[in-house]
C-alpha cells in the first residue's frame, strides 16, 4: 500500500456551529475553510487522531478522497475508479457505502451507491492482482458518496460511532441534548473554571458533565474508540501518542464548582452515574431541585439550561409559567451571566427580560434560540 502522508479532511458540524469547530480545528494547529455544515483542512495521520480525540463540537472526521463534476452514471465511475484507493483501503477492506444527492441529476441514492462500489471494487481487484470477490473481512471503511448540485464528494469515515458519543453515558431522558450540543453551549459562554457553573434542568447530565471536561481540559474522545485504530494507514504508535497527549494536557488539579439540578428524583441519579462514568464523579454536583428555588450566595456565576420547550400542544402553558418562576427566581443573581436554549419564541416576555444577545441553533432539527443575559462584569484588580 502506498503510504499516505497527507490528507484531505473534513469535520462535520450541526448548523449554527460551524464558526465553533473551525476554532476548535485552528486550536489544534490546522488552517481550516469554512463552508455550510463542514470544515476542511489539511493534515497527517496524526491530525486524524488528534481531530477525533480533541474536538468538543464537530460530528464526525473524514477524510476526502475525492470531489468531482458527474452528471452522468458513467462519469460518476469513470472518475471515482480513478481515485487512488489502493491508498486507503488493504485488500480484505470492509467498504460499505452509503450517499446523498441535492439539486443533482443522479437523483437516485441506490445506484449511485452502487456505482461507486462497483468502482472502488474494479480499482482493488486491479491493483491487488484479484480476479474473484473481495472477501472484505477485514477493517472498516464506511464510505460516503454526496452529491450536491452535480458535484460529487466522497470520503471514508475515520469516528465510526458520531463524535458525540464520548462514552460516559449510561443512561438518558427522553430529549436528551446532544454531548457536542452541549459542549458549544457552554464555550459560547463567558464561563471560565474558576467561577461557578450551574445548570438547572441537568436531565441525565450531559451538560455539567461536558463543563467539567472542558473545565479540566479532558480530551472529549479519552473514553472511547474510534474506527480509524485499526486501519494500517494510521500506525498504532500515533494512537498511542495522542491518548499520550491528552492524558499530560488533562489538568485533573484545577477545581471546579459544577451543579447540575433537575426537578425529577430520577434524572438526578442517572447524572450521577453518566459523571461517574466519565471519570468525574466527586466533580459535579448533583442534586433534586426546582428552577424556582435556585438562589445563591455566590457571585459571578453562569447558569446554562436547556428547559423543556412545551413543544407538545398543551405543555405550553405550564412551560411558560415555570419560565416566569425562573425569570423571578434568576433576577435576584445580577452577577451571573445567564444561558437558555429554547424553541419558545416568546421566551424573554415570559421570562422578563429582553436577552443581551440571541444565536439561532438547531436542537436536533427543532430550531432554537439561544438566550444569552450578561451578568455585571467583576471590578478590576488594579
Amino acid at each position: 500500500m502506498n503510504v499516505v502522508s497527507k490528507f484531505q479532511l473534513i469535520a462535520t458540524s450541526a448548523m449554527g456551529l460551524e464558526a465553533l469547530v473551525a476554532k476548535e480545528v485552528r486550536a489544534l494547529g490546522y488552517e481550516c475553510q469554512v463552508d455550510n455544515g463542514k470544515i476542511t483542512f489539511e493534515g497527517d495521520a496524526h491530525a486524524i487522531a488528534r481531530s477525533n480525540m480533541w474536538l468538543r463540537t464537530a460530528d464526525r472526521i473524514k477524510i476526502k478522497v475525492g470531489e468531482f463534476k458527474a452528471k452522468t452514471f458513467d462519469e460518476l465511475f469513470e472518475k471515482t475508479k480513478a481515485l487512488p484507493w489502493e491508498a486507503f483501503l488493504p485488500e480484505n477492506a470492509e467498504f460499505p457505502v452509503s450517499g446523498k444527492s441535492v439539486k443533482s441529476k443522479l437523483f437516485s441514492v441506490p445506484d449511485c451507491q452502487g456505482i461507486v462500489k462497483k468502482a472502488i471494487v474494479e480499482r482493488l481487484r486491479h491493483h491487488y492482482k484479484t480476479n474473484g470477490w473481495l472477501d472484505e473481512n477485514g477493517p472498516l471503511y464506511k464510505i460516503e458518496v454526496a452529491l450536491l448540485k452535480d458535484v460529487a464528494t466522497i470520503t471514508i469515515d475515520t469516528s465510526g460511532s458520531g463524535l458525540h458519543k464520548r462514552g460516559y453515558r449510561t443512561g438518558q431522558g427522553e430529549a436528551p441534548i446532544k454531548e457536542t450540543l452541549a459542549a458549544s453551549l457552554i464555550m459560547l459562554t463567558n464561563w471560565h473554571p474558576d467561577k461557578p457553573f450551574v445548570d438547572p434542568f441537568c436531565g441525565s447530565g450531559t451538560i455539567p458533565i461536558e463543563a467539567a471536561l472542558i473545565g479540566q481540559n479532558i480530551a472529549p474522545g479519552f473514553n472511547r474508540e474510534f474506527v480509524s485504530e485499526g486501519w494500517g494507514i494510521i500506525p498504532t504508535k500515533v494512537w498511542d501518542e495522542v491518548r499520550m497527549e491528552a492524558e499530560d494536557l488533562a489538568n485533573y488539579d484545577q477545581p471546579l464548582d459544577i451543579t447540575g439540578t433537575d426537578i425529577d428524583h430520577r434524572m438526578v441519579k442517572i447524572a450521577e452515574e453518566n459523571a461517574f462514568e466519565a471519570g468525574l464523579g466527586d466533580l459535579v454536583q448533583f442534586k433534586q431541585m426546582q428552577v424556582r428555588d435556585f438562589t445563591s450566595t455566590k457571585d459571578y456565576g453562569v447558569i446554562v439550561g436547556n428547559p423543556p420547550y412545551g413543544e407538545r400542544l398543551g405543555d405550553k402553558p405550564a412551560v411558560q409559567r415555570m419560565y416566569k418562576e425562573m425569570g423571578e427566581a434568576l433576577s435576584l443573581l445580577d452577577t451571573w451571566s445567564i444561558y437558555i436554549l429554547t424553541s419558545d419564541e416568546e421566551f424573554e416576555q415570559v421570562f422578563g427580560k429582553p436577552a443581551t444577545k440571541k444565536r439561532k441553533l438547531f436542537n436536533g432539527f427543532i430550531k432554537t434560540d439561544y438566550y444569552q443575559y450578561w451578568g455585571k462584569r467583576p471590578p478590576r484588580n488594579n
